[in-house]
């Protein structure tokens, strides 16, 4: 689909915007774990340190209204982009010196809060600048750039970190230039993107806005999103429909790094790189593409129990592994596939009930509070997991996930969904 003559094309910018909204999360909720990992952090404070990561994401409903009345959201993606990349330079510096966690977990808080900021902007954009056909159209090439920038980070940079290692760089050093590397990306995507984005007449700072009119709609949005029908119902929903895999996501990458003596599995950093920044993400990928297409078809109400179970019993695959402790990279690859594979179909539930619960007059605004009990449902069950692995090791961990399937399965019993929901939105 192209633009009229003179016009830039959208797959000249949609595909960029959200591959830069993507690498940012995951350089700080993922990489970060790995990162800190190898550089010799225990699990405990990698797991409760990083969890703190998620807050901006969970706060972000705060400040969105910001986005909207003051400036454009041309200018807020194009303004991020730059602190994002001046804030992963500030990581990269700091990783080669003495006080490289505390110094860097607090440059990382910086960046995830500048990237939740760029995420209310990029995606109010994305809706001013396209027509509701053209949204339609570029949805798959959103969500596309999005997994292609995940698989990048988790698979490619992972890949590159271990292999500037090997050559006998420092690990710190090595860390370094990957953030280096990301940073970089940033300077040229704020370049790029103030050249190629558009400017939507519609994209212009609120008119006449005052303090008291502006706090009073503030106010209005949270009052009507805790007065919806089945708000408690939903907001357990939110908050706990994914504590096993909050749990399980911060010890993946730990537990495939550490030794065989201490339960783990001994890879190289190359190695999780294709195992879980390759082979799972395609698993998720793929889980996530099949649970749009059968909701699309059947509705949420047909598939919200299957998906449940889905996302639920596939964390048998690390109490295997734990168990048994293989040394085929095939094995290996496999389970972390299928968990992902499920954790992916499962999580198809999860987004439409988001889209569901902010269906009204506010339905922006009320889907951002949505992704901020998101992130909170996240941020608070990850915390503890490191020090629940450190108490039971990783076999009794894992089997403790499993036990934390039963809330997601509870959970999911408070909701309901009129039957069809879902066909006409995936």
């Amino acid at each position: 689909m192209s633009g009229k003559k003179g016009e830039i094309t959208p797959w000249a910018w949609v595909s960029t915007l959200y591959f830069a909204e993507a690498m940012p999360y995951v350089a700080v909720m993922t990489l970060s774990v790995l990162m800190y990992k190898v550089m010799g952090v225990s699990n405990g404070e990698i797991a409760f340190y990083t969890s703190w990561l998620y807050l901006p994401w969970v706060i972000k409903p705060l400040w969105s209204p910001f986005v909207d009345l003051f400036r454009t959201k041309r200018w807020w993606i194009i303004a991020t982009e730059a602190l994002i990349a001046i804030g992963l330079a500030c990581v990269a510096f700091t990783l080669p010196g003495a006080w490289f966690f505390r110094l860097s977990l607090a440059f990382f808080w910086l960046t995830a809060f500048v990237s939740a900021t760029h995420d209310i902007a990029a995606d109010g954009f994305y809706m001013l600048a396209l027509t509701p056909h053209q949204q339609a159209f570029y949805v798959g090439i959103r969500s596309t750039f999005y997994r292609i920038a995940t698989i990048a980070a988790q698979g490619g940079l992972v890949a590159v970190a271990w292999a500037i290692g090997e050559s006998g760089v420092s690990v710190a050093m090595s860390w370094a230039i990957v953030m280096g590397i990301i940073s970089a990306c940033f300077f040229i995507f704020a370049l790029y993107h103030s050249r190629v984005l558009p400017r939507p007449a519609i994209d212009r700072p609120a008119e006449g806005i005052t303090v008291r009119n502006a706090g009073k709609e503030f106010l209005r949005t949270f009052a009507t999103f805790f007065r919806k029908p089945q708000a408690l119902a939903g907001i357990l929903f939110m908050l706990l429909y994914r504590v096993p895999e909050a749990q399980l996501v911060k010890l993946i990458n730990p537990f495939l790094v550490d030794g065989r003596d201490a339960g783990g599995l001994g890879l190289s950093t190359g190695e999780v790189g294709l195992v879980y920044g390759t082979v799972g993400v395609i698993g998720l990928t793929v889980g996530g593409i099949v649970g749009g297409i059968v909701t699309a078809r059947g509705g949420l109400k047909k598939w919200l129990w299957p998906m449940a179970w889905s996302i639920s019993l596939t964390c048998a695959t690390f109490c295997y592994l734990a168990w048994a402790q293989p040394t085929s990279l095939l094995t290996i690859c496999a389970c972390v596939g299928i968990e992902q594979l499920g954790y992916g179909f499962g999580f198809s539930a999860y987004m439409l009930y988001l889209i569901y619960y902010s269906e009204g007059e506010l339905r922006t605004a009320h889907y951002a509070i949505c992704t901020g009990f998101m992130a909170l449902g996240m941020m608070l069950p990850g915390m503890v997991a490191g020090w629940i692995q450190e108490q039971l090791g990783y076999l009794g961990f894992f089997w403790w996930v499993m036990i934390c399937c039963v809330v997601t399965i509870a959970v999911t019993a408070l909701v309901k969904v009129p039957a069809g929901f879902g066909k006409k939105h995936v």
